[in-house]
């Protein structure tokens, strides 16, 4: 299994290529930005990619967005030192499928690659359903052409908003907490800062009210969130 490492510190590239060639994966190091973008595009057979983010040169977030613009669909784990919401947001919305904040023990990095593998190989391709059209309220979503609207105003939306929204949809008036959101939207299965679904909440809800004051995704107090008609009780809002 070959997986492809960008990172630049000599000490880091030691340990984490030691310990996955002893876990059977062929590693293939790049020490810059620019040197691992051209790696990962000329070299399809990667399975995985793990990408620092403080490079040198050309960073991992513009290393990840250049790789999600030439569609390579190749599962990004992104490492960085920077835990924040705020950075662990700004990676994935970049195109990462998952971070690991440094320092890191190699064990939790070989069980995040084969999260990332599972959800890879588990990937069947779409089957046809009787309507591509997701509807609640004012507010549809297409997934032929994986876009929403509300009032029949378009909305744009990221990549990992529209899998939010559509999986909202998918699941009206249903209580979903945030570690089944993290789960189904992001497709980890172990504990993630939740916060994130906090922060994606919040900008999705700014995109589909801008248009409506109806507010159609509840905060249900202590449990999660929720989808439905604007008709809250007293344990939402």
């Amino acid at each position: 299994m070959k997986l492809l490492l960008i990172e630049d510190e000599p000490a880091v590239v030691s340990v984490i290529t030691r310990g996955l060639s002893e876990a059977g994966y062929e590693v293939s190091v790049a020490l810059d930005g620019a040197s691992g973008l051209r790696m990962a595009l000329d070299n399809p057979s990667f399975l995985l990619i793990i990408l620092d983010v403080m490079l040198p040169g050309m960073n991992g977030i513009e290393v990840c967005r250049a790789l999600r613009k030439e569609q390579l669909a190749t599962p990004i784990l992104m490492l960085t030192a920077l835990g924040t919401t705020e950075n662990i947001v700004m990676g994935l919305d970049s195109g990462a499928d998952d971070y690991l904040v440094k320092p890191f023990k190699l064990a939790e990095l070989e069980a995040r690659i084969r999260s990332l593998l599972r959800r890879k190989s588990s990937a069947i391709p779409p089957q046809p359903e009787s309507t591509s059209l997701l509807q609640l309220a004012d507010l549809e979503l297409n997934t032929d052409t994986k876009s929403a609207s509300r009032q029949g105003k378009n909305i744009q939306l990221t990549a990992t908003e529209y899998r939010l929204l559509e999986f909202l949809l998918k699941n009206p008036r249903k209580v979903l907490s945030r570690m089944e959101i993290l789960e189904h939207v992001w497709g980890i299965d172990f504990n993630m800062n939740t916060k994130v679904v906090d922060v994606y909440i919040n900008y999705l809800r700014k995109k589909i009210n801008k248009h409506s004051q109806q507010e159609l995704i509840q905060t249900v107090t202590g449990l999660g969130y929720m989808l439905r008609e604007n008709n809250a009780d007293e344990n939402t809002h």
